[in-house]
């Protein structure tokens, strides 16, 4: 076995591999850039070696600096995580040629599955079902139309080299047909330097299911089921499952066989996984083999209680396989929520910065040790409080994932998970998270990879929030308000007859950003403050609340009518320092707790209306501004490029929303900007 192994990536996955290398006795070994020189995966390894500036084209993809950074530690392998180099044929070659052994596939291995046509080739020669489509590269635009007329439409069009999202389109008749092998070709040269393309029968009401295989040195392949993928947001994983509510144990066991078999054909060793496409009458065909540990493997180390990892290691050391097909067992549902830096309420724009707060949910699960019998919460992150999330690399603070006897509690876990996970100084998708799991549709297991797409094709918004009981969350605000009251009557030294009194009445102004509050009149019964009792009454309706969370605490957990809650309360903030906000199962209110009598007050005041910044362009999201395309005193037209700013490996393009003319320029190419900064004004 080996004494130490270097681990060449960041973040999440490198804390993960750190974990279960400590657990085996095996000295680790981080790499960083810049950027992340004081990153939790840096802080936990035994050795920390600085790869060179924040950008990953200049640290963590510059293999001739991770190969040094092995032989200058004495380190014996290498694991690649996911991302960076995990999937490059030419590095893990390259690190075997050092004598280093690399965690992952034989680069002959990585090879065979690396381009999606010669993978597809190969496949189908395995006896793996794959889709009706034309393989070999193509050259016109016309000769796509006559090749997606054979195939019959609606037809894929891919880039060979493709990848996240990129190169991909959907066409439903020749034009279609004809313009996105254009725009494929296009993208796929400038992001991959590849542009040969291929079509494919487009699968309607796909599925995306995928098969987790090990193999080893000796010959030895199994299959530990499968994962639930098809929850996606612009073809990048949401929530993922296992094993799917929607397979039978026929179609698993096919699926499984056929896997294993390809995984045969290229002399698999390592943890690796099939993808297919599945459609609604069952039928499957091979996607593509991602020669990695996946972002999700999680979700499997739970129902079937192996570390991934180790698995990875003892079979890289040479070690034959532990257990065979039969011993695989399938305890249990999981569930993964990826919690990204990013704002599902203004189209999901990255959103980095500093963690002021950063508090995961209580956890009874962890990477490494064995799964509850019971299952529970673990959270996988490569993040702490105070900790940067930098512009420069993928959105994800953490993994959030839960294990239950089965699905329905399974994904109550996750709800009560997500209510306790406290993120601020940075936006996350927790309340998009708390969206889908409340979905009908995805608490029955209807759904497919466009689920997203067509519940929220408009983009989301606090509207798509299923809202559960308002009240309750009124109910809440009134009841932290008079613990605060009984706590400040409580204080001696007050002069008398102007002593602070904990009243029963109050009154929740729900604050709304037009002006216009829902005012709820509340009454509080039999208030103990020693047991943390309260029967609030709202609207008529009773709220027996019981909480001994501490005032100041942003979590509240208790019971309210005997059913537990976790919910988030803390106060508003600036804007309104007397408010208090109330957030639970992804729904949010800022209110104000008042008095009758102030409350009364309180509807005479004016509405101050926001200041009009529709003669400014505004940064929407933390990031570099890469180019500004326009100089004061330019006309420019509706839809006519302004400024291009990067944060998180995108590029996004702001355009002019109207006619007008650049008054002054205010920020200048190469700044950092915040949220919200201006760019440029118009006269």
């Amino acid at each position: 076995m080996f004494k130490k192994i270097l681990i060449a990536n960041r973040g999440e996955i490198a804390c993960r591999v750190i974990k279960t290398a400590r657990k085996m006795g095996i000295a680790t070994v981080a790499v960083y850039s810049e950027a992340d020189k004081e990153a939790r995966h840096v802080e936990l390894a035994d050795e920390a070696v600085l790869l060179g500036p924040a950008p990953s084209r200049e640290s963590y993809l510059v293999a001739d600096k991770i190969i040094a950074a092995c032989l200058s530690t004495g380190a014996e392998a290498v694991h690649p995580g996911y991302g960076f180099l995990s999937e490059n044929e030419a590095f893990a070659r390259r690190v075997e040629e050092a004598g280093i052994v690399f965690i992952g596939p034989k680069h002959y291995s990585i090879a065979a599955m690396g381009d999606k046509i010669a993978s597809k080739k190969l496949a189908k020669e395995a006896g793996v079902n794959t889709i009706p489509g034309w393989n070999e590269a193509i050259d016109t635009p016309e000769q796509a139309v006559r090749i997606a007329r054979d195939i019959g439409y609606p037809v894929m069009i891919k880039a060979s080299a493709g990848g996240g999202g990129k190169g991909l389109r959907v066409a439903y008749d020749d034009k279609e047909a004809f313009e996105g092998f254009t725009s494929c070709r296009n993208e796929a040269r400038g992001s991959f330097g590849d542009d040969r393309v291929f079509i494919e029968k487009f699968v309607e009401s796909p599925r995306h299911i995928e098969i987790q295989v090990l193999g080893d040195a000796h010959g030895n392949v199994i299959f530990l089921h499968e994962r639930e993928c098809s929850i996606q947001r612009r073809h990048q994983k949401v929530i993922e499952e296992a094993p799917s509510p929607f397979i039978s144990e026929a179609t698993r066991a096919a699926m499984g066989a056929q896997a294993v078999r390809l995984a045969q054909a290229v002399k698999y060793q390592s943890a690796g996984t099939v993808e297919f496409v599945v459609g609604r009458d069952q039928s499957f065909y091979f996607l593509e083999m991602n020669t990695r540990l996946q972002v999700e493997h999680p979700v499997t180390e739970c129902i079937t209680g192996l570390d991934l990892v180790e698995l990875m290691i003892r079979v890289a050391a040479g070690e034959a396989l532990p257990l065979t097909q039969d011993e695989v067992k399938r305890n249990g549902w999981a569930i993964e929520c990826r919690i990204n830096a990013e704002d599902p309420f203004r189209n999901f724009l990255p959103s980095t910065g500093r963690l002021v707060r950063y508090l995961p949910p209580p956890t009874t699960m962890e990477a490494a040790r064995p799964v509850p019998e019971t299952g529970g919460v673990r959270v996988d992150t490569g993040v702490q409080e105070g900790g940067e999330i930098p512009m420069y690399y993928d959105s994800m603070i953490a993994k959030l994932i839960v294990h239950g006897r089965d699905r329905a509690e399974a994904i109550t876990r996750m709800r009560e998970a997500l209510n306790g996970f406290v993120i601020r100084g940075i936006t996350s998708n927790i309340p998009f998270q708390a969206a889908l799991l409340a979905h009908p549709q995805f608490a029955a297991g209807d759904f497919n990879t466009g689920f997203i797409a067509e519940h929220y094709a408009q983009g989301f918004s606090a509207a798509d929030v299923p809202s559960g009981d308002p009240l309750f969350l009124v109910a809440l605000a009134a009841f932290v308000r008079r613990k605060a009251r009984e706590r400040s009557a409580g204080i001696s030294g007050q002069l008398p007859g102007h002593g602070v009194k904990a009243r029963p009445d109050l009154v929740v102004a729900v604050l709304g950003a037009d002006g216009q509050h829902a005012h709820h009149g509340v009454r509080i019964e039999c208030f103990e403050p020693v047991s943390g009792k309260a029967d609030v009454v709202v609207g008529g309706r009773h709220f027996a609340i019981q909480s001994m969370s501490k005032l100041g605490e942003v979590l509240m957990v208790g019971t309210c009518n005997g059913k537990d809650f976790i919910a988030q309360i803390e106060r508003s903030g600036q804007k309104n320092p007397l408010g208090i906000r109330v957030s639970h199962n992804g729904t949010q209110i800022d209110t104000l707790v008042l008095l009758p009598r102030a409350a009364e007050l309180f509807k005479l005041m004016p509405h101050k209306a926001p200041p009009d910044l529709s003669k400014f362009l505004l940064s929407p999201m933390p990031g570099l501004l890469v180019d500004i395309s326009v100089q004061p005193g330019q006309k420019v037209l509706a839809g006519e490029r302004l400024a291009v700013i990067e944060a998180m490996k995108m590029e996004n393009t702001l355009t002019a929303t109207q006619d007008g003319t650049v008054h002054e320029v205010l920020a200048k190419k190469g700044d950092s900007l915040a949220v919200d900064q201006p760019i440029l004004s118009f006269a």
